[in-house]
């Protein structure tokens, strides 16, 4: 598939002169009120040698001015921009400012003119010529060793680790918290101890309480009667097993009765009579305000004390078959506790896992949660370490989530004589379907490269491994450092590898060049895959290429 192209391409020697006469005309001419002016202190240095580059502006005082920033010297790299000195004089200011710059590769190189703003007017400096002169190896004393083959790297598991780490802490301390509000056993208060007695020790202390209490002294005789009575229905119903609670006076002496005539109950008639007397007196003093003695009434709470003594006497031994059938109930009422305690705690843990979801859902959205909790490949590629390496000559600087590896390419016996050498590197994700590859060639002739064959061959070799319907756009694509480039991209059907499935995807192809090489960068992805579209966002954010071999 052949892509329009949609500009022309400048020869190199005329593009120099039309630069030389413009850069000539603004350097030399001034307005009435601003002066500019650009010098090195040396047009040569060495390798990793530096070059103060310095802008000195004339202009009125009021006016507003705007140095260059960032790497705007490309091919020579910034590595300071020293603080602007600004001298006055009435009416009149003088600003300059130096750059350290340098260079890593010999050549020839040119730096550019740079844009000073002066009240929004823009001005540009000349363009200066520097040479960079290699360091002289001693290659004759000094031993030469072979270039070291590639080595493993272990994989950087430091995120997975703090991700582990976070999950454990959380699981901790979820587990500490089920332990100390349901599994831990904690001390009884005094009210749980007494629950805990034998209904007739518990009905004897209760008993003892009364006999302590002031409700006497305060003349509250219907709530000392209803206390007293309560303690004794409640032993009787507890330890006799009759509803004495909701008895009226005559249905709970006649259930006594019954009980001593069948001989579950061995109660003298005396201590029955006793019994109801007490019974209806309270009654009385509940019903009808009576008010009795407080004789009579701590008498009454004697004789209630006795009944439990003397019930307790009369009671039978319990056989072996009751005794285990309590024990039953007893570790049955123990196992439904501690199920009680189960549901409770994974209640709150499943409480808290939907409110902490539901929370998560609403701030990141249900596709960053899920991606999240259950893993999706480009994602992890996102968020993992990234590395900027360099990759071929002329160099290829760029930013990735995995370093690219060389790739083995045989150049073919009739391209031998044109192509001096190609360099190929790549990452290549299975699971995710995310490719990126770099790739530098230089030629044997300084010639210049043909971007619109080589993208041919490109889209060709797409189709050639199964691709359908590729749809290309094309537009000028400039680098961080200002160089520019060619961008073709578009979308289309891919094939799956290892598989005749064909799936909707993405690719980018950007191509740079000078006289004898060029340089390509292509990126391929699903498509609607948000993850890997954040990833080529900063991949072509972070290339860089050199202008120049």
């Amino acid at each position: 598939m052949k892509c329009d192209k949609q500009h022309t391409m400048f020869t190199m020697p005329f593009v120099k002169a039309l630069v030389a006469v413009l850069l000539f005309c603004h350097a030399h001419f001034s307005f009435a009120q601003s002066k500019i002016k650009a010098e090195v202190d040396t047009s040569s240095i060495k390798i990793g040698e530096q070059i103060q580059y310095k802008i000195t502006v004339e202009t009125d005082s009021t006016a507003l001015v705007h140095f260059p920033e960032d790497q705007t010297f490309s091919p020579l790299e910034m590595v300071e921009a020293l603080t602007i000195d600004t001298t006055r004089n009435k009416a009149r200011m003088t600003l300059q400012r130096i750059y350290a710059l340098t260079q890593f590769d010999s050549g020839s190189y040119t730096i550019p003119p740079q844009r000073i703003g002066i009240n929004e007017q823009p001005f540009l400096t000349d363009s200066f010529q520097i040479a960079v002169a290699t360091v002289p190896v001693d290659t004759l004393t000094q031993k030469m060793y072979d270039i070291k083959p590639l080595i493993e790297v272990e994989k950087n598991y430091a995120r997975l680790i703090k991700i582990l780490l976070g999950i454990l802490l959380a699981l901790l301390l979820i587990g500490g918290l089920s332990y100390w509000f349901f599994f831990r056993k904690k001390p009884l208060t005094e009210e749980e101890k007494e629950a805990l007695l034998p209904a007739y020790d518990r009905a004897l202390l209760e008993l003892k309480r009364l006999e302590n209490s002031r409700y006497l002294i305060q003349d509250e005789y219907k709530k000392y009667y209803s206390e007293l009575t309560n303690i004794v229905r409640s032993y009787l119903e507890e330890e006799v097993h009759i509803s004495a609670l909701e008895s009226t006076t005559k249905q709970l002496i006649d259930k006594l009765e019954m009980l001593k005539d069948a001989g579950e109950l061995k109660l003298e008639e005396t201590t029955i009579e006793q019994f109801k007397k007490v019974l209806e007196t309270a009654d009385l003093v509940k019903f009808a305000r009576s008010r009795p003695q407080t004789s009579i009434a701590e008498q009454d709470r004697e004789a209630i004390e006795l009944i439990v003594v003397k019930t307790k006497e009369a009671l039978p031994e319990p056989t072996e078959e009751e005794l285990l059938q309590n024990e039953e109930y007893l570790k049955e009422l123990a196992r439904k506790k501690r199920q009680k305690r189960i549901y409770w705690a994974a209640a709150i843990f499943v409480g808290v896992l939907f409110l902490s979801s539901a929370a998560s859902i609403a701030y990141f959205g249900f596709k960053e949660v899920k991606d999240t909790v259950f893993g999706h490949p480009t994602k992890e590629l996102l968020e993992s370490e990234w590395v900027s390496s360099s990759y071929g000559f002329p160099p290829i600087e760029l930013e990735t989530p995995q370093v690219l590896i060389r790739q083995k390419v045989e150049i073919p016996e009739e391209a031998k004589a044109k192509i001096d050498g190609t360099q190929t590197f790549m990452y290549n994700s299975q699971e995710s379907l995310f490719a990126v590859a770099a790739t530098a060639t230089s030629f044997t002739e300084a010639v210049e490269p043909d971007f619109e064959k080589t993208l041919e061959q490109i889209l060709k070799d797409y189709e050639e491994n199964g691709a359908r319907n590729i749809i290309t756009k094309q537009e000028e694509f400039v680098t961080k450092a200002g160089v520019q480039g060619l961008k073709v991209y578009g979308s289309g059907q891919f094939k799956v590898p290892d598989s005749d499935e064909l799936v909707r995807g993405k690719y980018v192809i950007l191509s740079f060049g000078g006289k004898g090489f060029q340089q390509h960068l292509m990126l391929n992805w699903l498509d609607g895959d948000e993850y890997a579209e954040k990833i080529v966002k900063r991949i072509l954010a972070s290339v860089d290429v050199k202008a120049q071999v």
